[in-house]
């Protein structure tokens, strides 16, 4: 850095998704408190521990390869001509950013004073992966096996949902520019992808013990711990401000990118390089967490676990578009995909026997994508990246937002990177017979078997030294 305001602007940009990153850590810990206030006392340590061994699972396989997809195939690969290039592209060659890098990056490995910007980048799009395998985690409590699970995670964290964000969020990306696809603050990209593989693995899965009558009538299990859900789900919801955040880059010049040469115009963007304010997303994100708590509380009957549950499904139903809502806008969307979100959770329980635990793939699944759809409608025309809206360099366009798109988007986040590998994933592990817990552990408690685990290690470890 060779000047001051150079150098401030690098560093503010550093810091930026640095706190991104803090703040999103607090969604991980809510969905800890969350799970483990909605499951059972003799499931709490194993719900706990699942948890914490998602985040050196996930960062790890993230490091050595899913950052690498997110880079390598955001055109299916060749489904639609890509614009990287060193004289075309966003990212240059000589950026931190740059593809080269990311397919051979031995000189950022360590310490290094030029870059500023891939390794807190790096980590708040891990935080995303992480979020992604915590929402299937909630879904499957009480009787899915560590093994199964570990797997699981690095599947939806580490590679599906990584491929979901090269075709959907990458700049570069095929459906931006083939369907229109937006979906600025992820409704699609990390929340239906995530129902959907969680709604995958519960068709193999199967429900908890005692959830069905004889009859197939579905019995309530409500939270044991409902103060812990609370403060689990505020925290979620303070976590989301730095999600938004992250979608964002916080300085940008349009000039160039608009077709303006000469001109010179700084201002934040989402992640498609379209101008957005934190300003104008604060209004959208409260207005949609409003209507979601709202519709939550009128629907369920005033029931405190769907009332805070649908203030986060709110939030995620809009987000798709809520960079350019208006938010009153933004409050309806979020009323209205709870209300379907809500009503599909309990007709797919009594109509296919799927136990959600947490409500996950109807708060995560079904209102993700609700709010794509719902995009499609509400945007209809409006660029769906910043590089449709100036001429792009190589005479290339990309579609606008459209009704169409915006519903083949939603069927391949949540359908086909989504509940289709999951269910495969499910009973590969399934006929493997590493699924599901034996029957008398899920009914004496995967804490139990926990304890006497650790009890019959130390006895072979007393045996063999004595």
């Amino acid at each position: 850095m060779t000047d001051q305001l150079g150098a401030l602007t690098t560093i503010f940009t550093e810091f930026y998704y640095w706190v991104t990153v803090v703040l999103m850590f607090l969604i991980h810990v809510g969905f800890c408190m969350y799970e483990v206030g909605a499951s059972r006392y003799k499931h709490h340590q194993h719900t706990l521990m699942k948890n914490t061994m998602l985040i050196p699972l996930v960062t790890v396989t993230w490091f050595f390869f899913g950052w690498w997809i997110y880079w390598a195939f955001p055109t299916g690969p060749g489904i639609a001509p890509s614009i990287m290039n060193e004289s075309t592209a966003l990212i240059t060659d000589e950026s931190t950013f740059s593809a080269k890098w990311y397919l051979a990056n031995t000189e950022y490995m360590a310490i290094n004073l030029g870059d500023h910007i891939s390794g807190v980048f790096w980590a708040a799009f891990l935080l995303f992966s992480w979020t992604a395998a915590s929402i299937v985690s909630g879904a499957i409590i009480e009787r899915i096996t560590t093994f199964a699970f570990g797997i699981l995670a690095i599947a939806i964290g580490s590679v599906f949902w990584t491929i979901d964000a090269a075709w959907g969020w990458h700049f570069d990306g095929w459906m931006l520019k083939i369907l229109g696809y937006h979906d600025a603050y992820a409704s699609g990209v990390i929340h239906a992808i995530a129902g959907g593989f969680a709604l995958g693995v519960l068709c193999v899965l199967g429900p908890r013990i005692g959830k069905f009558s004889s009859s197939g009538e579905p019995r309530n299990i409500g939270p044991r711990n409902p103060w812990l859900v609370t403060v689990g789900l505020f925290l979620i919801y303070t976590g989301f401000w730095g999600f938004y955040a992250a979608c964002n880059i916080p300085i940008f010049d349009l000039g160039p990118e608009y077709g303006m040469e000469g001109v010179t115009y700084w201002t934040a963007t989402n992640i498609y390089v379209t101008p957005t304010t934190l300003s104008g997303i604060t209004f959208n994100f409260l207005m949609s967490l409003s209507g979601g708590l709202l519709a939550g509380y009128w629907i369920a009957k005033g029931d405190p676990f769907w009332t805070y549950s649908s203030g986060l499904a709110g939030v995620i139903c809009a987000s798709a578009g809520n960079d350019l809502y208006h938010p009153i806008q933004a409050m309806i969307i979020g009323m209205i995909g709870v209300v379907i979100a809500y009503k599909l959770h309990y007709w797919v329980e009594r109509k296919f026997k799927i136990d959600d635990a947490v409500g996950a793939v109807a708060v995560h699944g079904y209102a993700g994508f609700v709010g794509l759809v719902i995009c499609g409608f509400v945007l209809n025309g409006y660029p769906s990246s910043g590089y449709n809206v100036g001429a792009m360099w190589d005479g290339t366009t990309y579609a606008s937002i459209n009704p169409l798109g915006q519903f083949l988007g939603a069927i391949i986040m949540f359908g086909v990177l989504g509940m289709l590998p999951g269910y495969v994933i499910a009973k590969v592990l399934h006929g493997m017979g590493k699924l599901r817990i034996p029957r008398d552990v899920e009914i004496a408690g995967l804490d139990y078997e926990m304890m006497e685990s650790a009890k019959k290690d130390e006895r072979a470890v007393s045996s063999a030294t004595r």
